[in-house]
């Protein structure tokens, strides 16, 4: 007979199998289905609890409290840029896995996607991030859009990975794109917005910090100064990116193994203190000095706009293959939650893969989940808004029909309006609007209903104003929004 337990090694064997590709795609996941089907079914008739109440490891149910918070952070990121006249698109979730393979590199997609071949024997990936979409659509329609494109969208986004504080398995986030547009203008106001954004959560210059790369640079680095072949540039560069995640020994040791004799060189290179320092260990020639001044224009450019909180990294590396210039990172400086809050940078070759000629592009992606964080760490969580701006208690049933009527004439003057048909005491109904942090309720029984007056209580206040019509208390409560 078979045994919950031994169903449950069965299928953990398969989706490790499925997971890691052992064997034929197709084959596994039918059986991984089949598996967790007949799983699906013991569980039922072992426990009489039925079905778990828990959501899928690492993603998250939204109760309207939650909804509140991310309807606040959606709102923060619209209104911001469409300040700056940026357009929202949208698109499926689904998308084809070589996409993401053409650019995004072969470790997100076989190690942090959901990957898995549909019926049309077709292997289809739920979106772990959205730029190489949008540069899809903007190829399929080349000839005819109008460039520079400012573009924005909240997609949701999926990544198989370990959940953690600031990261989960599915999260919503805020792409912005600029397409057309070659100078270092753009990047300027793409950081110009990213420092608006903040601000617009509340967040003070001092609490976060800006840093800037040039992958340019960097490659220029590796290739040129270090000479490493570009497996080994590839290597050392994922070594800089996991740089602040390992201590400083066992850097300098994984780094002598990939640099060779040049390692020491490596390292005093990127131990330098500042922009300067570090410009100076690299040997002058055209391509370095443009991308060179290509830093201190940006950093000027900002500065000129009033940001000050900009500074050069170089262990900022971004984790995607298609950046080919620029790149840059919002850290938060709260020691709670010392991380990036978002970062993007500048991919002028992403459209290559489509087999359409060049067209720059600079943008970023923040997420939701890192922004609450934010919040919730500065102190920054609004209130939860009220459903309703009144609530009409009903004192007895006889008055429903009138209470109703009462509501559409406010609904329609656009005062939002909840009626409470749970038969509770009136006490009680007013005790459920004040938690509700609803601020006025207005009582309606049979004494209403004849002479047609209407009396509003403030509940913060107490305070109770009296009207001979509907005309007057919608009057009153506009007064009050």
């Amino acid at each position: 007979m078979l045994t919950l337990c031994a169903l449950k090694g069965y299928l953990e064997g398969l989706t490790t199998a499925l997971f890691k590709r052992e064997y034929h795609t197709r084959t596994l996941a039918q059986a991984w289905k089949i598996a967790r089907h007949l799983l699906q079914s013991l569980h039922m008739a072992t426990d009489k609890k039925g079905i778990s109440t828990d959501s899928y490891k690492g993603v998250r149910d939204f109760y309207p409290e939650d909804m509140a918070l991310q309807n606040h952070i959606f709102k923060v990121f619209r209104t911001t840029v469409e300040s700056f006249g940026y357009r929202e698109y949208s698109a499926s979730t689904l998308e084809p896995a070589e996409l993401y393979r053409a650019k995004s590199g072969e470790e997100i997609v076989n190690e942090q996607t959901y990957t898995f071949t549909d019926r049309g024997d077709r292997e289809v990936t739920l979106r772990p991030e959205m730029t190489p979409t949008v540069a899809r659509m903007v190829a399929a329609k080349r000839k005819e859009l109008s460039f520079p494109l400012r573009w924005y969208s909240i997609p949701n986004l999926f990544r198989y990975e370990q959940p953690q504080r600031g990261r989960l398995r599915e999260h919503w986030q805020l792409n912005v794109d600029m397409f057309g547009a070659k100078t270092i203008d753009s990047e300027v106001e793409m950081l110009s917005i990213a420092s608006s954004m903040m601000s617009n959560f509340g967040l003070k210059d001092a609490d976060f910090e800006i840093r800037i790369n040039s992958r340019k640079i960097m490659n220029y680095l590796m290739q040129e100064v270090l000479a490493l072949p570009a497996e080994k540039a590839q290597l050392l560069s994922k070594l800089i990116d996991r740089r602040e995640k390992m201590p400083r020994e066992e850097f300098a040791a994984k780094a002598r193994e990939i640099a060779d004799d040049k390692s020491d060189q490596f390292l005093t290179i990127l131990n330098s203190q500042n922009f300067e320092e570090f410009a100076s260990h690299l040997p002058a020639c055209e391509s370095r000095d443009t991308a060179v001044a290509e830093v201190h224009e940006l950093l000027g450019k900002l500065s000129a706009l009033g940001i000050e909180n900009a500074r050069f990294d170089q262990t900022l590396m971004r984790g995607f293959d298609y950046y080919t210039g620029i790149v840059f990172e919002v850290f938060d400086n709260n020691p709670k939650n010392r991380r990036s809050v978002f970062g993007g940078g500048r991919y002028d070759d992403l459209l290559d893969i489509f087999g359409q000629e060049k067209v720059p592009a600079v943008g970023f992606g923040a997420g939701d989940v890192v922004i609450a964080d934010i919040l919730e760490s500065y102190g920054l969580v609004p209130p939860v808004p009220a459903p309703a701006d009144l609530s009409i208690a009903i004192a007895d049933s006889s008055a429903v029909g009138f209470a109703n009527d009462i509501a559409s004439e406010l609904r329609e003057a656009g005062i939002r309006t909840l009626v409470d048909y749970s038969g509770r005491k009136v006490g009680d109904q007013l005790k459920a609007a004040d938690k509700q942090s609803i601020p006025f309720v207005v009582v309606i029984g049979s004494d209403e209903v004849v002479s047609g007056s209407l009396t509003v209580k403030e509940l913060k206040t107490g305070t109770t104003t009296s009207f001979a019509d509907t005309l007057g208390l919608i009057s009153f409560i506009a007064s009050k929004k």
